[in-house]
């Protein structure tokens, strides 16, 4: 399992405490030193079934300042995926990559139920 995350993001703390209580094993990735690529972030959005928002991190301050809220609705899927692969901090953590699943953000009850 790929653990994709801001190590100063609190909610990232949180989830990697969790994984580790849990002794679940992971493979740790700092989205800054080493942004997901496009490649990636099409296979794992392919893979996710969720919507391409869910990959953004809509409460970041590049987000914000980049006005992406009203710049999205107009961009393909395609454009999307690209601007997230040029910076880490655009995209949702923690990202999860695991056989079969991606998960976005940390929310207890649905890792409980999908990662264990």
């Amino acid at each position: 399992m790929l653990f994709i995350e801001y190590p100063k993001c609190t909610t990232c703390q949180k989830a990697k405490k969790w994984l580790d209580d849990s002794r679940i094993e992971y493979t740790d990735r700092h989205i800054v030193e080493n942004n997901p690529t496009y490649d990636e972030l099409k296979k794992w959005f392919e893979k996710s079934d969720l919507p391409i928002k869910k990959f953004f991190n809509t409460s970041g301050l590049l987000y914000k300042s980049m006005n992406l809220r009203e710049k999205l609705p107009e961009m393909t899927e395609d454009e999307m995926l690209r601007l997230l692969a040029t910076n880490g901090m655009l995209v949702k953590r923690p990202l999860v990559i695991g056989d079969g699943f991606v998960l976005t953000g940390f929310k207890e009850k649905e890792w409980e139920e999908i990662i264990r």
